[in-house]
């Protein structure tokens, strides 16, 4: 096994491309859930990125991570021939396709007979297209007859998930378009830094304030969203949830419930407005830190606006209670009177590329395609099906994502992984590269060479986002096509075809497509009938147009064009009735508890952990970007002056930052941004300034979740800033 090493990094104007071309292909970024729209020219010089102003979600608008995006086209940074283990030398070394798929077939086969099926495991991405998501749950329960498959949306947007579908009867990150946030009244912005993390979609929090809208946000950090706030509050982390009872418990005191909508839309609302008259303000005010004259501003300002939404992301979902944190905020949009109604609601803001699309198709450990429940009997019997397999065949849900990686070597014998790096972006980072150089055999299939495949006893090249034809669904439940536009390198293959030379080794090939079309054309009949049914969307249709996308649910029946007779689609959700077997919403009944590790004498600050402007999950493919690393080139700690002065360090100076799990050493950054109790880690980089090595495991018990917001940590200055 390999120690980890820094990542070669390119100038972004040497990526290179094939001939010149007058033509823009339309596509869409690699990055985040927003899926801005964007056009590559292929010439001489390189691939270079053009706008697209006429896509409605970005209007042209890029980041800096999606202007530089080609550079990782570059085979000078990227994986372009298989790499596999010497059995003499313990060495990667370059093999041919055909050696490299040999072994990973028969090493599975190995491990399934000696140990059984579930000794197999599948771990995939939240950034896989959708036809990869569908192939590779399909992969894992038919070809390899394994319950044990999850992916790293478990570790982003699985509380929302949860929370919305308990509420509504469904889960879609936003039930609405994004434009809409900029036409509502007031918006409560949850443990969300938009302006760094998705840097486009600002612009709707500016128009709504140029609108005459109000702008709340809820963060420990003045970041460069709480900026723009008309009014911020900085909880201390892992108190969302009494601040949410809080405001609930002030809406019912004041007499601001929307009583006829309670009544005519919801059920359950006296269990929780018992549950949230528990919560006094002083109470909450000596939780959370913050005033209750500042919870009066909010219920005052959210209650007076015709039109309102709350918009949760990581910091309250991040959580070992995140689906009773999301349930809070939800049950104060649903005593209101907001969900269901025209510029309200609430919304979950989506984080990977395709994490909305990728909790839809099979991924998950619990699920099938169309966001179907494993567990029930018709689900299975529809998606057999399609499969042509038998439904008592198909195993039973499986171990969640942390689980499943603590599992490794242990009853988990041998992993296959597409699309992440959990040495990086796990939590309790240290102990998941262990289990994991513990496996038997591990499979990588990736674009780059990450800490994780530097591990793999294989590892398969595969193309990416401007290489391939393939759907993404954004944050906002938006289908979209992105389109091929350059060649990939010789030596690479497609995720589709990997899993398809696989299948074809261990017997199930012509159930595996190499063609996106074909695999999506599957998946419309899979998804038919289902929660996320997306059997009325088509290439065809997503073509059309300036390929603005169709929002699911959109089945085949239903009202239509007259041209088509297809399903218009569905941007706005629950305006008739909630997705529940009677229509109407639930109210859960939630308490305040404690986070699974608080503060005491030996660790006394609260670590809370996010990401920068210029660098995106793990950084495998943005630390090799040069104009971003040079942005964002290394980990570092923020922390309050009055810490700083306590420790006697300056900016720049090094600290260790301390947990029970581990220990970092990294420069500070000495801000009046941050509350005095609590620091602030980004976990993009591997090795000594690993964030994820400090965090901790604790799961949620419904969403199964790990509490990467919230541990308790130590910093005790050291002599110099080791290289990280």
């Amino acid at each position: 096994m390999h120690p980890t090493a820094a990542p070669e990094r390119i100038p972004t104007e040497h990526a290179p491309g094939p001939a010149t071309t007058d033509h823009a292909t339309p596509t869409h970024c690699p990055y985040c859930a927003l899926q801005c729209g964007m056009g590559l020219v292929r010439g001489a010089g390189g691939v270079e990125v053009v706008e697209r102003p006429a896509f409605p979600v970005n209007g042209g608008a890029l980041c800096g991570k999606g202007r530089t995006a080609p550079a990782v086209l570059s085979s000078r940074v990227r994986l372009t021939e298989p790499l596999v283990r010497s059995r003499v030398s313990g060495e990667l070394e370059p093999a041919g396709w055909d050696e490299a798929l040999d072994r990973v077939a028969e090493g599975f086969a190995r491990v399934r007979g000696e140990h059984g099926a579930d000794a197999c495991g599948v771990f995939g991405g939240g950034g896989l297209t959708n036809e990869k998501a569908y192939a590779l749950g399909k992969f894992a329960r038919v070809v390899l007859g394994t319950s044990q498959i999850d992916y790293n949306g478990r570790f982003c947007m699985s509380s929302a998930a949860a929370a919305g579908t308990r509420a509504f009867g469904l889960d879609r990150g936003l039930p609405f378009p994004l434009a809409d946030v900029a036409r509502t009244g007031c918006v409560i912005l949850v443990g969300s830094n938009l302006a760094e993390t998705m840097p486009p979609a600002l612009r709707y929090l500016t128009e709504l304030k140029e609108n005459g809208g109000t702008l709340i946000v809820v963060d420990p950090r003045r970041t460069r969203t709480a900026e723009h706030a008309d009014l911020h509050l900085s909880p201390r982390p892992g108190t969302d949830l009494a601040l949410a009872l809080g405001l609930l418990h002030l809406v019912v005191a004041e007499g601001r419930v929307d009583e006829a909508y309670v009544r005519e839309r919801t059920t359950g609302w006296e269990e929780a407005r018992a549950a949230a008259m528990a919560h006094w303000p002083e109470y909450v005010e000596r939780v959370t830190g913050v005033p209750v004259p500042q919870l009066r501003d909010v219920v005052r300002l959210f209650c007076d606006a015709e039109h309102a939404m709350v918009l949760t992301a990581r910091g309250p979902e991040q959580q070992a209670k995140g689906t009773d944190t999301v349930s809070a905020w939800i049950n104060l949009c649903l005593a209101t009177g907001r969900p269901g109604r025209f510029l309200s609601g609430y919304g979950c803001l989506t984080g990977q590329g395709n994490g909305q699309g990728g909790r839809e198709h099979g991924q998950k450990a619990d699920q099938l395609p169309g966001y179907r429940k494993l567990t029930d009997p018709a689900a299975r019997a529809h998606v057999a099906g399609v499969w042509g397999v038998d439904p008592d065949s198909l195993p039973g849900p499986g171990r969640s994502a942390y689980e499943l990686l603590d599992a490794l070597g242990r009853d988990v014998k041998s992993l296959l992984l597409m699309g992440s790096n959990p040495v990086v972006s796990a939590p309790r980072a240290a102990h998941v590269e262990e289990r994991i150089r513990s496996l038997d055999f591990l499979v990588v299939a990736d674009v780059v060479l990450s800490e994780t495949a530097r591990l793999a006893d294989v590892v398969l090249p595969v193309t990416q986002w401007a290489e391939e034809t393939g759907t993404v669904t954004n944050l906002e439940g938006r289908v979209l096509l992105r389109r091929r536009a350059v060649d990939p390198p010789g030596g690479v293959r497609s995720d589709l075809e990997v899993l398809h030379g696989l299948a074809s080794r261990l017997g199930h090939g012509e159930k595996f497509p190499v063609v996106a079309e074909e695999v999506f054309e599957e998946l419309r009949r899979a998804s038919a009938g289902g929660v996320a049914d997306y059997s009325g969307i088509s290439y065809g249709r997503l073509r059309e147009g300036d390929g603005e996308g169709v929002f699911w649910p959109c089945p085949q029946e239903g009202e239509g064009t007259q041209e088509e007779g297809t399903h218009r689609g569905t941007p706005r959700l629950f305006l008739e009735r909630f997705a529940t077997e009677d229509g109407r919403a639930r109210f859960v009944a939630v308490a305040h508890r404690d986070s699974a590790e608080e503060t005491d004498a030996e660790y006394p600050v609260v670590l809370t952990t996010g990401r920068v402007l210029s660098q995106y999950q793990s950084g495998a493919q943005t630390r090799r970007v040069e104009e971003l690393n040079a942005a964002a080139p290394g980990a570092f700690v923020e922390v309050h002056p009055r810490l700083a002065a306590r420790l006697r360090v300056a900016d720049g100076e090094a600290v260790a930052v301390v947990s029970r799990r581990g220990r970092v050493v990294v420069p500070v950054r000495v801000t009046s941004g941050i509350r005095a109790d609590t620091v602030f880690m980004p976990f993009h980089w591997p090795g000594e300034g690993r964030a994820n090595t400090l965090t901790h495991p604790a799961l949620d018990p419904v969403s199964r979740m790990p509490e990467f917001k919230v541990c308790a940590v130590r910093v005790e200055r050291v002599e110099r800033v080791e290289r990280v």
